[in-house]
């Protein structure tokens, strides 16, 4: 039986530098300055409008009142984001969900007031606004934020409409908190042992067969005892987008996460089709191929993640993780490791799986005022590792596009995973290149994992998504239902040398994109495969890649996907820009299909 990962010695974060506690009277202060910001940015209401005429006067307002809502931006993101950070380690403390919950409806109500500005400034033409920032140039440095904002202007509703959404927000959004509280407040029982949600995920990937199972089997219990309420959250979330979505008018449910992203639909479809067309040479082959390597005919759903040697898989201390991240971003570039080594003197970092902590791993950019902080369930194996370098990587980018502002920072939800999924790239191959002749075959298997998890995966949860909110037009669905969903689009993803055994019905219910950001997951396989381009530019001249790469990093939002790729000559709009990266992953599958073959 493998020994218990120490714990104790791990970080925890100090929120102190943003708020004291929930008393602190600069939660107050912030919000007076948001709620002053927004109050003086309301005298220009029908200003826009009334200038359109005239140039000069027209860039000067622009650029007054995008400075405010900015100023107020920043305001309420603070306190929005040390509300989200205090919580999201104490989800068993129902005063810490209360506070989130109040602010959370108190930034609203202050937000709303700023709602009208967006909407002036989608009724503007093209041609006016062009001429205003070219007659006052200060306001010419808004122009991606402006671009971004009239991404939705066909999809607007009337200024009343929108305020009672902003209005109704909060209580649409305790349906999260509600599907969050169950999920942090699971007990999964596992013999005499209590495990929260992320330890019981940890111990799918157990060395030994038998916990495995047994982890297995105490998540299904845990699960089904709440799936009525895990089903009724993501029924309730998916209607209200419905309604919304019928409103504004969009072609389909995922078209408001396009726009977010800046994404075209056709990309996002050549991706897809790429992805699934690869199933049977990656996912399906990967999987026939570990089952033999264990001297299995398939494996039990519970086996998918299962080390290939049943000893005690290598652990790797907080320190030693620490030294091969910082290591891996030296070798891109010496400010990569510089940027991320702060994060480690300071207390910026949260790993210390403890009870009432959320499951998964963030890092928040909090506004570009303030610094980022890094939220992970580190228990010390070799994907903890990766997903350290993943968070660091976020960071990092969050770190160097702040000078440009909170709202030219903020990156695209696809470009905003490229940092992140690079980080885990160098780490990959800096423990790939001080592996031994036996360490290598494991540690090449964890890294197809890591691809399939990413890309295959996900794009099953994006099948699994489009599929539930199509079928939710007819009706709610129930726990069952949702159940046969996703079994029949597991099964089709990771092939039949994968057993979906009985009680893999319910593990849709801990996956909480589904309710938090619907249509987000495609993000990470857009990513993934982006960043296996960009990986193989990087191979191609070193020297030469990394001022771009910090380039494109730095852009942060400022930049389209398709203008940030340009200088790398990727075109990410064509279907054969996502084949290739999935041919790089089934290069390796063809390497560790020789490794298998080669054994006797």
């Amino acid at each position: 039986m493998n020994a218990p990962f120490k714990t104790d010695a791990l970080p925890e974060w100090r929120l102190d530098d943003l708020y004291a506690g929930r008393t602190d009277p600069r939660i107050e202060a912030d919000l007076g300055r948001a709620e002053a910001t927004s109050r003086e940015l309301k005298t220009l209401e029908g200003g826009l409008i009334a200038a359109r005429a005239e140039a000069a006067k027209l860039g000067e307002l622009l650029d007054r009142g995008i400075s405010l809502y900015e100023e107020a931006t920043n305001a309420l993101w603070g306190v929005g984001a040390y509300a989200g950070l205090a919580a999201s380690v104490a989800r068993n403390d129902s005063a810490w969900g209360k506070f989130e919950a109040d602010l959370r409806q108190r930034s609203a109500q202050i937000g709303a007031e700023s709602l009208f500005f967006t909407l002036e400034i989608n009724q503007l033409e093209d041609a006016e606004i062009e001429a205003a920032l070219a007659a006052h140039p200060a306001a010419g440095r808004w122009r991606p934020w402006i671009r971004r904002v009239r991404l939705s202007r066909p999809h607007e509703l009337s200024p009343d409409l929108e305020r009672l959404l902003v209005d109704r927000g909060p209580a649409v959004a305790n349906w999260s908190r509600l599907f969050d509280e169950t999920l942090a407040k699971l007990v999964v029982r596992v013999g005499p042992e209590k495990l929260t949600l992320s330890e019981a995920l940890n111990r799918l990937s157990d060395s030994d067969a038998a916990r495995r199972k047994q982890a297995a089997h105490g998540l299904t219990r845990a699960l089904a005892g709440q799936n009525t309420t895990l089903a009724l959250c993501l029924n309730t979330l998916a209607f209200e987008k419905q309604v919304e979505d019928r409103w504004r008018n969009y072609p389909d449910p995922a078209a408001s996460r396009h726009i977010a992203n800046e994404v075209h639909a056709d990309a996002v479809q050549a991706l897809e089709a790429a992805v699934v067309e690869a199933y049977p040479v990656v996912s399906h082959r990967y999987y026939r191929l570990k089952a033999r390597a264990m001297g299995r005919e398939a494996l039990d759903h519970w086996d998918r993640n299962a080390p290939l040697d049943t000893a005690q898989p290598r652990l790797y201390p907080w320190p030693e993780a620490r030294a091969i991240v910082l290591e891996s971003f030296e070798a891109l570039a010496p400010r990569f490791a510089e940027t991320a080594n702060t994060f480690f003197a300071q207390p910026w970092i949260d790993a210390r799986p403890r009870p009432g902590k959320q499951s998964g791993a963030y890092s928040h950019p909090v506004n570009s005022e303030r610094h980022p902080y890094v939220f992970l369930n580190y228990m010390g194996e070799r994907r903890d590792v990766l997903t350290l370098a993943h968070e660091l990587g976020h960071a990092v980018h969050q770190t160097l596009c702040a000078p440009l502002g909170t709202l030219l920072a903020d990156t695209p939800l696809t470009l905003a995973e490229t940092a992140s999924i690079f980080g885990e790239g160098l780490v990959f191959e800096r423990l790939l290149a001080q592996a031994s002749p036996q360490e290598r075959k494991g540690l090449l298997a964890g890294r197809i994992e890591d691809g399939l998890n990413t890309v295959v995966r996900q794009i099953a949860f994006h099948r699994f998504e489009s599929r539930f909110h199509a079928a939710r037009l007819q009706g709610e669905l129930s726990p069952d239902d949702l159940g046969a969903l996703w079994m029949e689009i597991m099964a089709e993803s990771l092939g039949p040398a994968i057993r979906l055994n009985r009680g893999y019905e319910h593990y849709w219910g801990y996956i909480s994109h589904f309710v938090h950001a619907p249509f987000y997951v495609y993000a990470y396989a857009f990513g993934d495969l982006l960043v296996r381009g960009l990986m193989e530019k990087r191979r191609e001249d070193p020297e030469a890649f990394a001022p771009l790469y910090e380039e494109l990093l730095a852009a942060g939002g400022t930049k389209t996907y398709v203008e940030a790729l340009a200088p790398f000559g990727l075109n990410p709009r064509e279907k054969a820009f996502w084949a290739a990266g999935m041919k790089q992953l089934e290069r390796l599958v063809d390497e560790f299909e020789a490794i298998v073959t080669a054994e006797p």
